[in-house]
């Protein structure tokens, strides 16, 4: 089998980025894997001490085919850091799985990754492959796919990452004119058009929202698990660059392999539908009648 290369970007969350090496090392995959570390410099003298103890800490690691640390001379922030990486990395190698330092993952998922990569590596139509599954109340296909793309535990080739467009305002832009903003908000579940504003703005600092819409607005899809291989434990509000608490995307670890076979690439109607419903339940009802008269009005 071919193992693609790891790449984990971390920052100043030394006992966070613990749990997902450790987690990764669980994996039996993890001895034929390459594991590539971004370390991101302080961006004040409060993460300054973070810092250091994640450096200490991942400068021992073992249990890789081999570690690369790259320690980053000034403070890029995760958006800028993670692009970067990931080009120069999947260019090189071809394909790439990607984790950050609060992706805690299954003892499966390096086995999923790398034989979603394999399988589908030629069909142009897939853009990723995503471990970390909503917690939602439906119960969903061993596998489906999802027009677009996300960000918890995930992994790509090069041919797709040539999609990525870093440009928000352009990505917005041609979502309007495509009158598309009704399907990229998942049917006005989640406004991810604000998000994209937000970027715009410079309110926030997001590569996942240009990667989800550059994706989407090519017709790329991703594939799912049925169960989440992926447990996102940086919600906790420690060192966090995008996130305050909240336990709403905790989910149960998958403790079954997937058994990986090839299924249509088509958007599931029924992961949609789960999707909403989990979405809306994230908001207060007060938010979601407004979001209900939004949808009506068609208001993005």
């Amino acid at each position: 089998m071919k193992f693609a290369p790891i790449v984990l970007f971390t920052y100043c969350r030394p006992w966070h980025t613990q749990q997902t090496v450790e987690a990764l090392l669980r994996n039996v995959e993890a001895k034929d894997s390459e594991l590539i570390i971004y370390s991101d410099a302080p961006k004040n003298e409060k993460a300054q001490k973070g810092v250091e103890e994640t450096r200490n800490y991942i400068h021992s690691i073992k249990g890789f085919k081999s570690i690369q640390i790259i320690e980053r001379k000034e403070n890029w922030g995760l958006a800028k850091s993670l692009i970067d990486g990931i080009t120069k990395v999947v260019n090189e190698y071809g394909r790439v799985i990607v984790v950050e330092d609060d992706i805690v993952t299954s003892p499966y998922f390096l086995q999923y990754m790398n034989d979603g990569l394999n399988l589908y590596a030629d069909d142009e139509k897939v853009a990723s492959i995503h471990g970390y599954h909503y917690p939602t109340k439906r119960k969903l296909p061993d596998m489906f796919f999802m027009r677009g793309s996300n960000c918890w535990g995930w992994a790509t080739w090069s041919r797709a990452w040539k999609h990525f467009n870093p440009d928000a305002k352009a990505l917005l832009v041609e979502i309007k004119r495509r009158n598309l903003q009704k399907q990229f908000n998942h049917d006005g579940s989640y406004d991810y058009v604000q998000m994209l504003k937000d970027q715009i703005n410079g309110k926030i600092s997001s590569w996942a929202i240009r990667w989800y819409a550059s994706t989407f607005l090519d017709d790329l899809y991703t594939l799912y698990p049925g169960e989440s291989l992926v447990y996102q434990n940086g919600m906790d509000g420690v060192g966090t660059t995008h996130s305050g608490k909240t336990i709403k995307f905790n989910v149960l670890l998958s403790n079954k392999p997937v058994q990986m076979e090839r299924i249509p690439i088509v958007h599931s109607k029924e992961a949609d539908t789960a999707f909403k419903e989990f979405y809306l339940s994230l908001y207060s009802w007060r938010h979601r009648v407004k979001l209900a008269i939004k949808k009506k009005l068609f208001i993005f």
